[in-house]
């Protein structure tokens, strides 16, 4: 078996980048901060992370891969769409993002295609919407589904903003590594920007009570909406993943009752 070796650095290290992608097939590049919220609250921050860290990324390899050898694949939000005009979403819809977090993913993104076109870096954009499963992290600040998740295996509230109609496409996260893998050896996204998204759309309060059924605990609590919440919330989210099924075929293996079982019998196992 290949060795793993473990490097702790900071995406925003010029040096570091420039060391760690040279030689490099391929670039999975899923450093990022994650919280809309800590975005709001310190929005230099991420912009140095999320924009200017992905840029000395692309640098690194503009100066590193002179053969342009290697693919980078950069896991993006669909939150980059922001409030929704059509339906379904695809990539084709208007982007107008809420929120610091959400602007800065979406300027992201534009540099991956940016140096694909100018500098022909291979580049693959995926954009993942509510990704979940075990070893997700137990804040209200990183999303709400694995929140929920943590909040049923503690046996503790769930708290749902409103009545929670609002619909969200989820996904377990063994589907989103399939497709991130897949994404590096398949020449047909090179340079492309696709939603890589289940097709289940589901309400967030069918997600909680869904939850809370599989774990066999915790509660269901509905509250007012906080106003700085309410302020960046986009409303249903009905996005499709049309285009990436029909250049390859990927199709999710895990439904969400399906990944929450799974997700329950590893963190029981632990």
């Amino acid at each position: 078996m290949p060795a793993i070796e473990f490097v702790r650095g900071d995406i925003r290290d010029a040096a570091l980048m420039m060391e760690l992608v040279k030689k490099q097939d391929i670039v999975f590049n899923c450093a990022a901060q994650t919280s809309h919220t800590f975005a709001m609250s310190d929005p230099l921050f991420d912009a140095d992370v999320n924009c200017i860290g992905n840029l000395r990324v692309l640098e690194a390899l503009r100066a590193c891969d002179p053969d342009r050898r290697t693919v980078v694949v950069y896991p993006s939000s669909s939150t980059a769409v922001g409030p929704v005009d059509d339906r379904p979403i695809d990539e084709t819809h208007l982007e107008r993002p809420l929120d610091i977090y959400s602007a800065n993913k979406c300027a992201a993104e534009k540099y991956y295609q940016i140096y694909h076109h100018v500098h022909d870096i291979k580049t693959v954009v995926l954009r993942f919407a509510n990704v979940f499963g075990p070893h997700g992290k137990g804040s209200p600040a990183f999303g709400f589904v694995n929140y929920f998740i943590q909040q049923a295996f503690k046996g503790a509230d769930i708290t749902v903003y409103g009545g929670g109609e609002q619909k969200r496409n989820v996904m377990f996260v063994g589907d989103a590594v399939e497709i991130l893998y897949r994404s590096a050896f398949d020449s047909r996204l090179i340079g492309t920007l696709h939603f890589a998204v289940h097709d289940e759309h589901l309400s967030v309060q069918k997600i909680a009570h869904s939850i809370v059924t599989a774990f066999g605990r915790g509660r269901v609590v509905h509250i007012d909406w906080p106003e700085d919440r309410h302020r960046i919330e986009i409303g249903d989210q009905f996005i499709v993943a049309r285009g990436l099924r029909e250049l390859t075929g990927w199709h999710p293996q895990f439904s969400f009752e399906r990944g929450l079982v799974e997700t329950k019998r590893i963190m029981d196992a632990e």
